[in-house]
């Protein structure tokens, strides 16, 4: 698993007071609060909440030693990370962190390897699960469903996908 999980990004700055807009990865937005400082992808710079808010599809958030809208503007397109061991564990087995899915080998029920989750992505209908194929092409989009992605292991390093036919064949289509 991940040792680290991106849970927020950075959007514009908002006013200019040092706030911006921080769109949050967590189930619960104001969950991020929660986690303590957070950090960039490096680890080179943290941020402590100095105040949060809600807002329409958003958070306003204020970070101490942000003070301008210049600095906060900086911070844009920032993506903020914890460690793993900080976030809680999963209510139920059926129930995952995407950074979790992310590198797992996409098998057939067969065992046939097909190719790796490179992404987890929801366009308002539900997950999908980006994966590169084995033999190379372009990344297919599987919708994360019980019908087609029957099982996941995460000890084992694996989901089983049930994919319709052709979706991963090497020749390719007209």
């Amino acid at each position: 698993m991940p040792s680290r999980v991106c849970v927020a990004q950075v959007g514009a700055a908002h006013g200019i007071g040092g706030e911006v807009k921080l769109r949050a990865f967590t189930e619960d937005a104001m969950a991020i609060t929660a986690y303590g400082p957070l950090e960039t992808e490096d680890g080179s710079r943290r941020f402590e909440f100095d105040g949060v808010r809600a807002a329409k599809d958003h958070l306003i958030a204020r970070f101490k030693g942000i003070g301008d809208r210049n600095a906060a503007e900086e911070l844009r397109h920032l993506k903020l990370y914890v460690a793993r061991d900080k976030l809680p564990v999963p209510a139920d087995a059926e129930t995952f962190y995407h950074a979790d899915l992310i590198g797992l080998a996409a098998k057939t029920g067969d065992g046939r390897e097909v190719g790796s989750i490179i992404g987890v992505h929801n366009f308002g209908a539900g997950d999908l699960l980006e994966i590169r194929p084995a033999a190379g092409g372009p990344t297919v989009l599987l919708p994360f469903t019980q019908d087609v992605v029957p099982a996941v292991d995460l000890a084992a390093g694996r989901v089983i996908v049930n994919p319709p036919e052709g979706t991963f064949d090497s020749t390719p289509r007209d």
